[in-house]
């Protein structure tokens, strides 16, 4: 694989996610305390991740983890489940293992970007653009268009970053039959998924209605526990699950003992902390309808319809990238600006950012968001 470029939303990060005031712009839902999360433990997980041995642990997961993972799908067991030190490993696993340098990938803009930058170092690359003015959906026709007679995966994520989009029922089956038609693999990005506002409907998971799907999942997204660095895919296909398996020697190798432990204990308590993160969700958005219904001068606004970001319009005359700029130096305010997300492969949009509502807090943010306008933007 060749040299890889900086990441940029990573890069942004490192620069400003510890510094800046109000963190606005998160596609986390809010953390909890470890005593917090020991709260739903049993005592006999309790008892587990207090006297647990500090040694290796198995490079698949530890098999309990697994089977507890593989519960939350509608067909998988624990032999489907490969583990892996949060879902960047996973891409990049699948990445590796799926393509090779006579391949060709279709990914999805604006995406992560790992999920283009990856493929594109191994192989060729084509991207389609979601359509803004399709509610950021996704058209099969152009994944159609693009397919090639060497094309092995196609890479989607929904509930989508940044847009927090969710395809339609009746396109996400139509681009399983098309894949299946041409024998192409799909990576699904599915780590926001159970995020939303009450009532979301989100899609099934990958693997449980494709053979050559792989579902990718994180305990950082909708439940909210990023320290833990605990992800996974899920696959029918065992022997590619093993081809992972042995890349990840070169990579963690094993994941964290303690971690495995409290992941086991978040995720039996799944329905639980599903409901606690979009109890906030349900809480905050309300709170960005109304503020771009206060200044829709500036600002285009569409309600996401899941995780816990969105993708508004930034309509200044100065542009979203010194906007954001301005708003972090000057007010402590830290959105993405969508220069963060652009594609090297499709045009992405230039005057959007993303933010978040999926932690608490917001108020005091929105305030300071409020000041700033008032001060940069008078009307």
């Amino acid at each position: 694989m060749q040299k890889l470029p900086d990441f940029r939303l990573e890069t942004h990060f490192s620069q400003w996610e510890f510094k800046a005031r109000y963190h606005m712009t998160a596609s986390d839902a809010e953390s909890m305390s470890l005593s917090g999360l020991l709260s739903y433990a049993s005592d006999e997980d309790r008892n587990a991740f207090e006297t647990l041995w500090l040694g290796y642990t198995e490079t698949f997961g530890a098999p309990d983890l697994r089977a507890t993972i593989a519960g939350t799908f509608e067909t998988r067991s624990a032999d489907d489940i490969l583990c892996f030190a949060g879902a960047s490993e996973g891409i990049y696993a699948a990445n590796t293992v799926l393509l090779d340098k006579d391949s060709h990938a279709i990914v999805v803009t604006p995406n992560y970007q790992s999920h283009e930058t990856l493929p594109g170092k191994i192989c060729e690359a084509s991207g389609v653009p979601l359509d803004p003015d399709d509610n950021w959906s996704l058209d099969i026709d152009r994944i159609a268009a693009e397919i090639r007679p060497n094309t092995k995966l196609v890479t989607i994520n929904f509930p989508h970053n940044p847009t927090g989009a969710i395809l339609p029922l009746e396109r996400y089956m139509a681009l399983i039959d098309l894949c299946r038609h041409h024998g192409i693999w799909i990576l699904h990005d599915e780590i926001f998924n159970g995020l939303g506002p009450t009532g979301t409907q989100h899609l099934p998971f990958i693997t449980d209605v494709y053979e050559r799907g792989l579902s990718l999942g994180v305990t950082s997204k909708s439940y909210g526990l990023p320290g833990l660095r605990i992800g996974w895919i899920a696959c029918q296909d065992r022997e590619v699950l093993s081809q992972m398996e042995r890349l990840k020697h070169y990579l963690s190798i094993a994941n964290s003992g303690p971690s495995e432990r409290l992941a086991n204990i978040a995720l039996k308590n799944r329905e639980a902390l599903l409901a606690r993160t979009c109890a906030i969700v349900d809480e905050n958005l309300p709170k960005w309808d109304a503020f771009f219904a206060r200044h829709a001068d500036l600002f285009d606004w569409v309600r996401p319809d899941g995780a816990c970001m969105g993708f508004p319009r930034y309509k200044g005359v100065e542009g979203v990238e010194a906007f954001c700029a301005q708003l972090v130096e000057q007010s402590g305010v830290l959105f993405l600006p969508s220069t963060i997300y652009a594609s090297e492969l499709t045009p992405t949009p230039t005057d959007r950012f993303r933010l978040g509502f999926g932690r608490k807090g917001l108020d005091e943010g929105l305030a300071a968001l409020e000041a700033h306008l008032q001060r940069n933007h008078p009307n």
